[in-house]
Order: structure tokens, then C-alpha cells, then sequence
């Protein structure tokens, strides 16, 4: 959702309803009307559902999704967590960009070459910054 939409997530959904262990999990475990992608995701293995219905819940519950964990958005007072400086080199460029389509990764297989690379989740999205690579679909929704 874009920056002038914060506050209207639920508007996303309109056809869904709130599920109540959902929602009593995610009440909480958020602070200031926030949730963690941190937070978001272990409620998800926790409760067996899968992160976008984690995402759809906070949405209904207005809730605003911080910290990713690829560094992209929700950190203050940068909204982003990037280092401009890192250095890619060329095997993982490969990586990445063999599995990219149009110039996107999504969420989930950005986690994935991290892992296979033994690198941090906040590598994988500063790799990618550096080489224009935008991460789309979120896994949890945000975007």
C-alpha cells in the first residue's frame, strides 16, 4: 500500500472477515499498533497458517507492518535498512537475477538465496538495491 494509504489497510480486503485466534495472537504481540515481519512470521508457524493470512489479519486490525526483514521498509528514522556499499559479487548477481522475473524476486525466494548463500536476510535486500532488483510479492502483503 502506498505511503498515503497507512491507516486504511483493511480496505485491501473487503471481502474478509477477522479470525479470532488470529487477531488474539497478533493483540498480542504488537507494540503501538505495529507488528514486526519478525513477530508476523512466527505467529505464522506458530498458529500453522501461512504468512499472507498473517498479513491479511494485520491489515483488518489496521495494523502497520515494520522491520522488514529484508531491510526495505519500516526501520526509523530511514524507512529503509539498506547499505548502499555492498559489494555483490558476481556468482550471487547471477543468483539472483536467474531467478528474477521483469526485474522482481519475490519475498520468499530472496529468503531463499540467502539462505543457500549463508548470507543475512538484510544482504539479500541490499543485494538486490544495489542491482535494481525491486522484491515483490511480500510475503506477508505489505507490497
Amino acid at each position: 500500500m502506498a505511503h498515503q494509504d497507512k491507516g486504511h489497510y483493511a480496505g485491501k480486503h473487503p471481502d474478509q472477515k477477522a479470525d479470532p485466534v488470529i487477531v488474539k495472537k497478533l493483540s498480542e504481540i504488537t507494540e503501538k499498533n505495529q507488528l514486526s515481519c519478525a513477530s508476523a512470521h512466527k505467529a505464522a508457524k506458530n498458529l500453522g497458517v501461512s504468512p499472507k493470512e498473517i498479513g491479511i489479519q494485520a491489515d483488518l486490525m489496521e495494523l502497520r507492518i515494520v522491520k522488514c526483514q529484508l531491510g526495505l521498509f519500516g526501520y526509523e528514522p530511514e524507512q529503509k535498512r539498506i547499505d548502499p556499499g555492498i559489494d555483490v559479487s558476481d556468482e550471487l548477481w547471477a543468483a539472483i537475477e536467474n531467478k528474477s522475473v521483469d526485474g522482481r524476486l519475490s519475498c520468499r525466494e530472496s529468503w531463499d538465496i540467502a539462505g543457500e548463500w549463508k548470507i543475512s536476510r538484510l544482504d539479500m535486500g541490499s543485494a538486490c538495491e544495489k542491482i535494481n532488483i525491486r522484491i515483490k510479492p511480500c510475503q506477508l502483503g505489505a507490497f
